[in-house]
């Protein structure tokens, strides 16, 4: 919703963004002079202190008033369109939400789903996210109006990270990621700022650095070395394989899958070490960005197992949102583990993960081939055994491996060369801006009152 409150912004018009408050917006709807941002009051808290049941006719007819008021006095002069974003519980629907607390014969079901088809049918335009959705409600919903499949794309400035990029990144994260005692003998040393975890400054032919003694050494990183004369940053030909994956720590998203390949994963890399005249596999540093529920839970049981692992480490980082596509374009390979119970929505960690050229496997569901093309951006996964053999084959040989250069130099041809058919004739893999221009401005522009 964010993305299209900016893009209507740039395209001349007023925005009002009318809905609670919770989480910060992108940069861009604060600084463009076209956005209002209204928050909506939440209910008080003697309604939120009472049975759901109880709650409900009451929580309505406050958002419908709070809602009703910003419309007709906070913006005043009638809109040309008033967006609605649904939830994406189940997919598409938003008394769905009501089914997972009530049974389907509940009254309050019942006109949910009557006031939501009722009216949701008859809009000017129906936005998809899939091709999946559209077929769905087309057929159960007999819709009227517009209707165009606008997938989600990332924001012009996500992109592969330079090495400078990448250096500045982990210089900032340092200090967080020192504070993992598990780390201390599994990453290469580094002298921050000269050198991270996955850069270092090459000296100069005629430079002399002035060693440190081991005793005085960081757990992490040695003591800054001196030297006259450095090199821009590269990345370092003995760091780990950085693998990244974004997610809610929620049952919709199975971490025990990741967990077991992991393992997998480090009792292979051990036989591999042992074997003559075997590719080999390189250390495997797993970061999971994001917060939930289920985060604790798992991280003890990723402390048990890693305490006597060599080949890889995992560990939980939060990113403020300027850092989340600079670390995942410095990342080398992404998971995915989101599982559509609906079949019907897209991961957005996928296409944010495509933006920053990274590549991904991700868990199989029904519609993820609109997104994740297999074999030519990303590879497709059922099981933990699948995802184990996927990351031997990305990473084998690594920082050279072929198949994994191979995957990220089409995604990064594709994403920079703006309106391209990428993997398919019917698929555009472009920016936000060009596939909202594409697609919805046209739409827009043609039901506007003259």
């Amino acid at each position: 919703m964010m993305y299209h409150a900016e893009s209507f912004a740039e395209n001349g018009f007023m925005v009002y963004l009318i809905g609670y408050g919770g989480s910060k917006p992108i940069p861009a709807l604060e600084r463009l002079p076209k956005v209002e941002l209204r928050y909506l009051p939440e209910p008080p808290a003697i309604l939120r202190s009472l049975p759901f049941v109880i709650l409900a006719p009451f929580k309505i007819i406050h958002q419908v008033s709070s809602i009703l008021r910003e419309l007709l006095i906070s913006v005043g002069e009638p809109p040309e369109y008033i967006l609605v974003q649904y939830t994406n519980a189940c997919g598409s629907m938003a008394y769905c939400i009501l089914e997972l607390k009530l049974p389907k014969t509940h009254i309050y079901v019942k006109i949910a789903k009557w006031f939501e088809v009722t009216f949701g049918r008859v809009a000017y335009a129906h936005i998809f996210v899939t091709e999946a959705m559209r077929n769905f409600l087309v057929q159960e919903w007999d819709l009227i109006g517009e209707k165009v499949v606008l997938h989600d794309r990332p924001p012009k400035h996500f992109h592969r990270c330079s090495a400078q990029e990448i250096h500045d990144l982990f210089v900032r994260l340092q200090a967080p990621i020192s504070q993992y005692t598990s780390l201390q003998d599994f990453l290469p040393d580094s002298t921050p700022p000269f050198s991270t975890l996955l850069t270092d400054r090459k000296p100069l032919s005629d430079a002399s650095p002035t060693p440190t003694p081991a005793h005085v050494r960081d757990p992490i990183s040695a003591t800054a070395p001196i030297y006259e004369n450095i090199q821009p940053p590269r990345l370092r030909p003995d760091r780990p394989a950085l693998v990244v994956s974004s997610t809610s720590w929620t049952p919709d998203e199975d971490f025990g899958i990741l967990l077991d390949a992991l393992n997998q994963y480090e009792k292979r890399a051990r036989e591999l070490s042992e074997a003559a005249n075997a590719k080999k596999l390189p250390k495997l540093l797993m970061v999971v960005t994001g917060k939930g529920p289920q985060r604790e839970e798992y991280m003890k049981k990723i402390n048990r197992l890693q305490a006597d692992w060599h080949w890889v480490r995992c560990i939980s980082l939060w990113l403020e949102a300027e850092d989340y596509p600079t670390f995942l374009g410095s990342a080398d390979l992404g998971v995915s583990l989101h599982s559509s119970s609906s079949g019907r929505d897209l991961p957005m960690k996928v296409v944010d993960m495509f933006g920053c050229g990274l590549p991904v496997c991700a868990l199989n569901f029904d519609c993820l081939p609109e997104l994740v093309k297999d074999g030519k951006n990303g590879l497709i996964f059922n099981n933990s055994n699948e995802l184990t053999q996927q990351l031997e084959l990305l990473l084998t040989s690594f920082p050279s491996s072929e198949r994994l250069n191979e995957l990220g130099l089409s995604l990064r041809q594709a994403t920079s060369t703006p309106g391209v058919s990428h993997f398919s004739q019917n698929e555009e893999w472009c920016s936000w801006d060009e596939n909202w221009n594409i697609h919805l401005k046209p739409i827009i522009l043609r039901g506007i009152r003259v």
